[in-house]
């Protein structure tokens, strides 16, 4: 979600508007009488609005890279903050009315800083307002106050549990607002991902479909051609061989072409009740080992419910993963099949059926778990990886309800799940 640069310059805008509103809430204040020293503000105001121009005028500078400009949101929030302070500090900070304006400061800083930078923005309020009220209660500074009506004869003196409540009421309203704006913002920023994700592999869908196409095309001619050359061999038999070894090839490139055709067409999954133990054993009798030695596949078939799926869609998302399950493990070792229900070492209340592929390979650094379902993303890209298996396969389960999730130990092995709710109202295999 692209905040930066523009959110900069909105800042700069609108703190004139909050100049301003400093004049005149000030000028108003000491009409009625509620503000007797206005100069201090007034000050501060001018101050405010001297900075505000330097930002202004330098805002061309500023450039599209993030970290400058998030260097700059922060130092105009740290100004801000800085400023508020001290125009509550010389009209009554601990009954000031516009105390809550903290809050404004701590929804920019979650909407435009990442990392721990909103909360480290939310200490220094804190202990911004936090000094000038112990300085209050000590007695070093003496507070600027308001005069209201209902005010006591000789004016209002701070009162220790007084400020201790106010400032334990606006520290935790901070806080919160921190975490509740961050907390969005995160989600904003997962979902833009996945959005961005969906699209590539839409783009990625329309031209895998256009390119079958281009085959399929073709296809009919040659087969075509094919079927008359040997109709006239019929006193070779070898020839004849040949050619329908040579149909037969070209049928399966058809077949190839036009799943990947409706593969790649957008339409919705077909979600019925499905037998994950069937998709399982369906699976194993095309998948074809590498020639390679020492591969051993084992399957560990339990029993389980029906599951709400896509049996076709999911014996592709197992196919890849039994693809990527062999290519980590170069030098030999064994791929497990797993079927289960979701149990109490799972840490899960909720029903599910577990579909395990186990290898012992290589495994995947911890580095790099969290990017493996990330389209493009690939450590074997000099033998040909694309990167987009994985993110392919998790959107796939995603559409059929489920979930993926992945445990790896570099030198041990990995382990991918795809985790699948189980078919109401239908009995079990």
């Amino acid at each position: 979600m692209k905040l930066p640069p523009e959110g900069a310059r909105w800042l700069v805008s609108l703190r004139f508007l909050a100049c301003a509103a400093v004049f005149v809430g000030t000028t108003l204040g000491w009409t009625i009488g509620v503000l007797p020293r206005p100069t201090p503000l007034y000050v501060v105001g001018a101050a405010m609005l001297g900075v505000n121009l330097l930002f202004w005028l330098s805002q061309r500078d500023w450039g599209e890279i993030r970290q400058r400009v998030e260097r700059n949101i922060l130092i105009q929030i740290l100004v801000d903050l800085a400023s508020l302070t001290l125009l509550l500090s010389f009209s009554d900070l601990p009954r000031n009315p516009f105390l809550p304006f903290y809050v404004f400061h701590m929804i920019i800083a979650g909407m435009y800083l990442r990392g721990r930078t909103p909360y480290l923005v939310c200490l220094t309020a804190v202990g911004m307002v936090g000094a000038v009220m112990l300085l209050q209660w000590l007695g070093v500074a003496q507070p600027a106050a308001l005069h209201f009506r209902s005010d006591p004869p000789g004016g209002w003196q701070p009162d220790g549990i007084y400020l201790l409540m106010v400032f334990t009421g606006l520290t935790s309203t901070l806080a919160m607002a921190t975490y509740f704006t961050t907390s969005i913002r995160h989600y904003v920023d997962r979902a833009h991902a996945e959005i961005r994700q969906k699209e590539k592999l839409l783009g990625i869908g329309q031209l895998v479909a256009g390119i079958a196409h281009q085959i399929a095309n073709p296809l009919d001619g040659l087969q075509n051609c094919l079927q008359r050359i040997g109709e006239r061999l019929k006193d070779d038999a070898q020839l004849k061989d040949y050619v329908q070894m040579m149909v037969d090839a070209l049928n399966r490139i058809e077949r190839t072409a036009k799943r990947v055709q409706s593969f790649a067409r957008p339409h919705g999954l077909t979600v019925v009740p499905t037998d994950v133990n069937a998709v399982v054993e369906a699976t194993l009798q095309f998948l074809s080992i590498p020639q390679q030695k020492g591969i051993e596949i084992r399957t560990e078939l339990g029993e389980v419910p029906l599951v709400n799926g896509d049996s076709y869609t999911l014996q592709e998302v197992l196919f890849n993963l039994c693809m990527n399950a062999f290519a980590a493990m170069p030098e030999g070792g064994t791929l497990t099949l797993r079927t289960r229900t979701l149990s109490t070492r799972d840490e899960e209340s909720t029903e599910g059926v577990v579909i395990e592929v186990i290898d012992t390979g290589v495994g995947i650094p911890r580095v790099h778990l969290e990017k493996v379902f990330e389209p493009f993303f690939t450590t074997r890209a000099e033998s040909g990886g694309t990167g987009l298996g994985l993110g392919l396969c998790r959107m796939l389960v995603s559409e059929m309800g489920g979930r993926m999730e992945v445990q790896s130990v570099v030198g041990r092995g990995t382990v991918f799940r795809v985790i699948l709710e189980p078919a109401k109202g239908v009995s079990s295999r």
